[in-house]
């Protein structure tokens, strides 16, 4: 199944998702966040080592190389790009795609987790939804992909160092786009039409893409990073 006008590519470089005509998109993109319109949704390889001091730069140059139509949002993740997990799913007459790099190497509980993190990875969500959501609704729609998120890993029992179960990891990013077609959606939670689709969706690529992880990471314990008294972690690669 597949979205009239929006297509996506998958390498190790990025994951692009592009549209024939402007998205209506909300997000925690490092470049182009918030409430935006674009064409193109990128979520950008970079080293486990990179600061994000240049986020913008390292964005343009990559979107240049791969062709990539202005505007855009994009992300950037020390997960591997080319192990993106594709899923798609639908409820009545609204569809969904959901495109997920996964990296789990710095666990986090939200509201319990100290102010340092593990070495850059990320669970980086692109969702898009055929389907003309109001800016509530989309704002519904994080809520409802982020609670995906969450109880995937509760189920396949990703922890934190201390042994707390892991909300998240301390880098996530999450971008929703609309396709501004068809039905119009005042709600996006999880029991509506859009929710429905774009949870289902992203619930597929999460339990691929966090059990591939976990599989291939079996014997590899994660390493800690701390930072300074009274510092604060910068996001890193996925923000």
């Amino acid at each position: 199944m597949t979205i009239d006008g929006v297509a996506t590519r998958v390498g190790p470089e990025a994951v692009v998702v592009t549209a024939e005509r402007e998205l209506s998109v909300l997000s925690s993109a490092v470049v182009g966040g918030g409430f935006a319109r674009a064409r193109a949704v990128l979520n950008v390889h970079v080293p486990k080592s990179f600061a994000c001091a240049d986020a913008e730069g390292t964005v343009a140059a990559a979107a240049r190389r791969l062709g990539v139509p202005a505007p855009w949002v994009a992300l950037l993740t020390g997960a591997r790009t080319e192990r993106a997990e594709i899923a798609t799913a639908a409820a009545d007459d609204v569809r969904a795609l959901v495109v997920v790099t996964v990296g789990l190497s710095n666990p986090s509980a939200a509201g319990l987790s100290a102010r340092a993190a593990w070495l850059p990875a990320t669970i980086n969500t692109i969702a898009v939804v055929d389907a003309d959501p109001e800016a509530a609704a989309l704002v519904n729609l994080v809520a409802t992909l982020t609670e995906v998120k969450t109880d995937v890993l509760r189920a396949a029992g990703v922890r934190c160092e201390d042994g707390r179960a892991a909300t998240g990891t301390s880098s996530d990013a999450v971008v929703v786009a609309a396709t501004r077609r068809g039905t119009r959606c005042r709600y996006g939670g999880p029991v509506t039409d859009v929710g429905w689709a774009a949870a289902s969706a992203a619930r597929q690529a999460l339990e691929t893409a966090v059990g591939r992880w976990l599989a291939e990471h079996a014997s590899s314990p994660p390493e800690r990073r701390e930072y300074p008294q009274g510092g604060h972690p910068q996001g890193g690669p996925g923000q």
